[in-house]
């Protein structure tokens, strides 16, 4: 992805079910880090995620994580020139795929 892209998608989490139930919330999170860092080629130590997203994953608790998240991932390049990503929930009206945001 080129800087300034942003793009929405639906990530499966259900492979976290697999494994110790006391830690699936955390391995969810670090899942959907590794995922990001696989389709946006940035980082995993540059990707962000937003509150909001860590919230939905945490919100039923560490044992059951929901399965699915469809998030917009938006890659931003800052002042140094270093290529970071944003990882925040998707409106349920988004489709899958490239999205055009509107920078008003």
């Amino acid at each position: 992805m080129e800087p300034g892209e942003a793009f929405v998608y639906t990530f499966n989490l259900k492979s976290v079910y697999f494994g110790r139930r006391t830690n699936r919330a955390k391995r969810a999170v670090d899942l959907l880090r590794s995922l990001v860092s696989r389709h946006t080629k940035v980082p995993p130590e540059a990707i962000k995620i937003m509150d909001e997203v860590n919230n939905y994953i945490w919100s039923r608790g560490i044992q059951r994580p929901p399965r699915r998240v469809k998030v917009l991932v938006r890659v931003v390049k800052d002042e140094e020139g270093n290529v970071k990503a944003v990882v925040m929930l998707a409106n349920k009206k988004m489709k899958p795929g490239k999205v055009e945001l509107k920078t008003s």
